[in-house]
C-alpha cells in the first residue's frame, strides 16, 4: 500500500509531538531550557507553512470550491425520488367506503435534458472557481513566505541594534570613568561629569528600548510560525549582502506572467462571463425527462393498484417573466465589467509593487557602501575626539557628539542591510517566485481541459506539492504556560553574551597563567 508524502509527514509530526510531550514530562524542571529554539530562515519558513492558520484557511477554501464543482457536475445527473402518503379516513367517507385508511407509494426518476446552457455554464464557473482557489493557496503561501522572512529579519535587525547600543553604553561608561579620574585630580570641571552621566543614562534608556523591540520581534515571529509567544529563539544567521543582477523590465515581465493573483483575476473574469451566459438561459426553454411509478396504492374505498406507471418528457418556456431575466443579464454584465476592471487594476498594481521593491533594493544597496564607509570614519573621529579631550585641547561635548555619530553610523549600516534583504524578499514575492506550483504551467494545463488534480500535478515543483491539499483538524490555540515562565529573549541574549565574555576572560587568564609558568620554568632552566 502506497503512503503519500503528506501522510508520512503528518505521522512524523505527530510522533515528534508525542516524543516532545514525553520529554516535557520527564524534564519538568527544565522548562527554561526546553523553551529555547535554534532556528534558521529556511526552518522558519517551513514552520510557517506547517502551522500558519492563513494557509489552513486557504486549504479549506480550496476544498469548499472542490465540492462546489462536484455539486455543479451532479446537477445534470438523474434524480430518484420516493414519496409516501397515508391518511386515516372517518366521517362520511368512512361510511361510504367501509375502510379507515388510504395510502400511496410513488417512485420517480427525472433528468434534465436541456436547460438553455445553465448547467454547462455552472460547471465552467465552478471549475474556474476551483482553479482560482488553487492559485489562491499558492498566493497565500508566497505571502506567508515573505512575512515570515520579514519577521525573521526583524529579529536579526533588532539584535544587531542591541549590539550597537550595548557598544555605545560600554564606550560611554569607559569615557565616564576617564572623566571622573580627571575630575578627581582637578583637570576638568564637574559639568563634564554631569554631561557624561546624562549621556550614559540616555544611552542605557535607548538600549532598554532596543531590547524591548527585540522581545516584541521574537513574539511576532513565534506567533506567525505557530510557536508559543514566550519561546526564546536563537536565529542562526546574520544579515548579509548578495548582489541582485536582474533588470526592472525583466522583473516586471516575469511578474505579469507568473503572479498567482493575476491569474486569479483572469479566472474571475471567466467566471463572470459564465454567469452572464447562465443568466441568459432564462430566455430559453427547459426540457426534462422522467419516469414515475405508483409502487403500491390503496384509496379510501379499499381499491389497491400497483401497476400504474408513466414515462415522458416535459418542457416549459417562460415566455414573459416580467423582465426578471433581462435584469439578471444586466446584473451579470455589470459584474463582468467590474471583474475586467479588477483584472486590469491587478496588473497595474503588480507593476507598481515590482517597481517599488526594485527601487528600494537598489537604494539600500547604495546605502550599504556609504554607511559602511561612515562607520570607519566615525570610529576614527571618536578616537581623535578622545585623544584631544585627554590632552586638554578638546571638549567633552566633542566626545559626546563623536560617540553619537558613531552609534548613528553603525545603526544606519545595519538598517541598510536590513532594508536590502527585506526588499529582496519583497521583490521575490512581487515577482511571483513560486513556492509549490508553477502558475503558467497550471493555467496551460487547465486550458487543455484537465482536472484540477491533473493541473496541479503538471505544475507542481515537488512531489509533495503534486498532492491535492486536504483540510485537517483545527489545531488547538497555542497558549503561554504561565506556570513555567521562561526568560525574555533579550535576557537570554544577555546571558549568552555574559557567558561568552566569561569564556574569553577565563581563556585569557589561563593563557596568562600558562605564560607565567613557562617563564618560571625558563628562568629555572637558565
Amino acid at each position: 500500500m502506497r503512503i503519500s508524502n503528506r501522510i508520512k509527514k503528518n505521522i512524523r509530526r505527530k510522533l515528534a509531538a508525542m516524543f516532545a510531550g514525553i520529554m516535557a514530562l520527564i524534564n519538568v524542571g527544565t522548562a527554561d531550557a526546553a523553551a529555547v529554539v535554534n532556528i534558521t530562515l529556511d526552518e522558519t519558513i517551513q514552520r510557517a507553512f506547517e502551522n500558519n492558520r492563513t494557509i489552513k484557511e486557504s486549504v479549506a477554501e480550496r476544498e469548499s470550491a472542490f465540492w462546489s464543482l462536484s455539486e455543479a457536475r451532479r446537477q445534470g445527473n438523474p434524480q430518484v425520488t420516493w414519496s409516501w402518503s397515508g391518511a386515516r379516513v372517518g366521517g362520511m367517507s368512512y361510511n361510504a367506503s367501509g375502510t379507515r385508511r388510504a395510502f400511496s407509494n410513488t417512485g420517480s426518476v427525472s433528468m434534465p435534458i436541456y436547460q438553455g446552457g445553465r448547467l454547462r455554464e455552472g460547471r465552467r464557473s465552478a471549475r474556474y472557481a476551483l482553479s482560482s482557489a488553487d492559485l489562491s493557496l499558492e498566493n497565500t503561501m508566497q505571502i506567508v513566505r515573505l512575512q515570515s522572512t520579514v519577521y525573521y529579519f526583524d529579529v536579526l535587525q533588532c539584535r544587531n541594534l542591541i549590539d550597537v547600543h550595548e557598544e555605545e553604553v560600554l564606550t560611554l561608561q569607559e569615557h565616564l570613568r576617564n572623566v571622573m579620574a580627571q575630575f578627581r585630580v582637578g583637570i576638568v570641571a564637574k559639568v563634564d561629569v554631569l554631561e557624561s552621566q546624562v549621556e550614559l543614562a540616555n544611552a542605557m534608556q535607548t538600549l532598554v528600548n532596543a531590547q524591548n523591540a527585540y522581545d516584541v520581534a521574537v513574539a511576532n515571529l513565534n506567533n506567525y510560525i505557530g510557536l508559543p509567544a514566550d519561546t526564546v529563539i536563537r536565529p542562526q544567521e546574520q544579515l548579509t549582502y548578495r548582489k541582485y543582477d536582474l533588470k526592472l523590465s525583466d522583473c516586471t515581465a516575469y511578474a505579469l506572467e507568473n503572479r498567482a493573483d493575476a491569474a486569479m483575476a483572469d479566472y474571475a473574469v471567466k467566471q463572470a462571463e459564465s454567469e452572464k451566459k447562465s443568466a441568459k438561459s432564462g430566455w430559453y426553454p427547459s426540457v426534462n425527462a422522467g419516469i414515475s411509478k405508483e409502487l403500491d396504492t390503496e384509496n379510501m374505498f379499499g381499491h389497491k393498484t400497483n401497476d400504474q406507471w408513466s414515462i415522458g418528457v416535459s418542457a416549459s418556456w417562460n415566455i414573459f417573466d416580467g423582465g426578471i431575466t433581462r435584469a439578471q443579464v444586466n446584473q451579470a454584465d455589470a459584474a463582468l465589467i467590474r471583474a475586467q476592471e479588477v483584472a486590469a487594476q491587478t496588473r497595474e498594481q503588480i507593476q507598481l509593487e515590482v517597481q517599488s521593491a526594485f527601487l528600494d533594493l537598489h537604494a539600500a544597496e547604495r546605502n550599504i557602501g556609504t554607511t559602511q564607509a561612515a562607520v570607519v570614519l566615525g570610529e576614527e573621529n571618536y578616537k581623535i575626539a578622545q585623544v584631544r579631550y585627554a590632552a586638554g585641547v578638546g571638549t567633552n561635548l566633542e566626545v559626546m557628539d563623536a560617540s553619537e555619530k558613531l552609534m548613528e553610523s553603525r545603526s544606519n549600516y545595519f538598517t541598510s542591510l536590513y532594508k536590502y534583504n527585506v526588499a529582496k524578499a519583497s521583490l521575490d514575492r512581487y515577482m511571483g517566485v513560486p513556492v509549490e506550483i508553477d502558475v503558467v504551467r497550471y493555467v496551460e494545463s487547465e486550458h487543455e481541459g484537465k482536472t484540477a488534480a491533473q493541473s496541479r500535478e503538471d505544475a507542481a515543483l515537488t512531489s509533495e506539492a503534486a498532492e491535492v491539499p486536504e483540510t485537517g483538524e483545527v489545531a488547538p490555540v497555542v497558549l503561554i504556560d504561565f506556570e513555567n515562565p521562561t526568560p525574555l529573549p533579550s535576557e537570554e541574549v544577555d546571558k549568552e553574551k555574559a557567558n561568552a565574555k566569561q569564556e574569553i576572560k577565563d581563556k585569557v587568564q589561563q593563557e596568562t597563567k600558562n605564560n607565567v609558568q613557562q617563564e618560571t620554568k625558563d628562568k629555572a632552566f637558565e
